[in-house]
């Protein structure tokens, strides 16, 4: 099943090398970095909060893309992804390095190898990784393809998907003038407008089907993949080319499991708890002021706005009931939801604001008040 990661404990590094002392300049590099970085931290892709997302443009040497390299792969739980758009290059040893601004191709010790990069992913803490390599011949991260199988194991990394934008024996395309280079701008393309008659989630296994098919038809190289342990389950966002559903008319429940709602057993943080909140109201198809008055008054149009820009945990949890109960999320996903809040709450209790108090006024204020509105509500859902 594809899976959203939570933003909160998610970590992306981003490198590109745009200028060159000794080697052919790609201008387009600097726009992929700008562009990507906010495609993760905007409502398109993963709502990743901008600490989040680290971005090195022209590192001087390889301890500049190292260090925070390090530093994510130490703070990422659930999932890490690398990205570097430049040139590639073969090292006497036929493995690929990453070109930096003073890379000299005959020089080695100029060059970040990708095999430090692999090792970092080895021992971070993530369950997933995510590499994407937008580089000529990229595709030697994955192994050749005649090579034997143990050279293929070593260059992937446990629990991963990695993406390459060529084979091991082509060289990727920047095309002169345009604003992204060809690999990455198809990938931006994917993530923004998504995927006609795809599936809900832009899981890593559909993106790249769908890369191969566009840049193929483009004449562009091809780009290659290597899936370790699911990885290629893992989504970067929702196929925006396929609307929600239509609303269900009120008290019309049948149906509204099928959709794919978001997953309380992917939430590990409180970030990624409002993120799936959020994301349950875009799978609804409802506006605010429709998630208002499905919820027979209890919660505002206002108050709806305001539960999804929270930074911190409600202190009761009536709202929350409401609010998923009137987007359509079934009862028993409610249940897990609750089991959700009640875990995040006692790992990081949250004492009382005014805001918060403020906010309660209109809500029940005990469990006994929410679980008796909340049965009512059930009722008129049925009725």
């Amino acid at each position: 099943m594809s899976v959203l990661p939570d933003p909160g404990a998610s970590r992306a590094v981003l490198i590109g090398t745009s200028g060159y002392d000794h080697l052919e300049q790609l201008p387009a590099v600097s726009n992929n970095l700008t562009t990507l970085a906010d495609l993760l931290t905007g409502p398109l892709s993963l709502r990743m909060p901008a600490p989040h997302v680290t971005v090195i443009e022209n590192p001087p040497d390889p301890a500049t893309v190292m260090e925070p390299l390090r530093r994510a792969a130490a703070e990422a739980t659930d999932t890490l992804l690398v990205y570097y758009a430049g040139h590639g290059l073969i090292d006497p040893q036929d493995t690929l390095t990453l070109a930096l601004p003073h890379t000299q191709p005959d020089r080695v010790e100029t060059c970040l190898n990708y095999d430090w990069l692999r090792r970092i992913l080895l021992g971070s803490r993530a369950e997933r990784h995510v590499v994407i390599l937008d580089c000529c011949y990229s595709g030697l991260a994955l192994g050749r393809m005649s090579a034997s199988s143990s050279l293929a194991d070593q260059a992937a990394v446990e629990g991963s998907f990695l993406l390459a934008a060529s084979a091991e024996t082509r060289t990727a395309l920047a095309p002169v003038g345009d604003t992204y280079t060809a690999f990455t701008g198809a990938l931006l393309d994917t993530l923004r407008l998504g995927i006609p008659d795809g599936p809900p989630l832009l899981d890593l296994g559909a993106v790249y089907r769908h890369l191969r098919v566009t840049l193929e038809a483009r004449g562009h190289p091809i780009p290659q993949a290597r899936d370790r342990n699911s990885g290629a389950r893992v989504a970067l966002g929702r196929n925006h080319a396929t609307l929600p559903a239509p609303p269900l008319p009120r008290g019309e429940t049948a149906g509204a499991g099928r959709r794919l709602w978001p997953d309380p057993h992917a939430i590990r943080t409180v970030t990624g708890f409002f993120t799936a909140l959020a994301d349950a109201r875009v799978t609804s198809g409802l506006t605010h002021q429709a998630v208002s008055q499905r919820s027979a008054g209890r919660i505002s149009a206002g108050t709806v706005s305001t539960l999804l820009n929270r930074r911190t945990l409600p202190t009761t949890w009536a709202t929350t009931a409401a609010y998923l109960s009137a987007c359509g999320v079934p009862d028993d996903q409610i249940t897990q939801w609750h089991a959700i809040w009640q875990r995040l709450r006692d790992e990081a209790p949250t004492a009382d604001t005014a805001s918060e108090i403020a906010q309660q006024t209109e809500e029940p204020q005990t469990k006994r008040s929410w679980q008796r509105s909340f049965s009512v509500f059930r009722r008129e859902r049925r009725h």
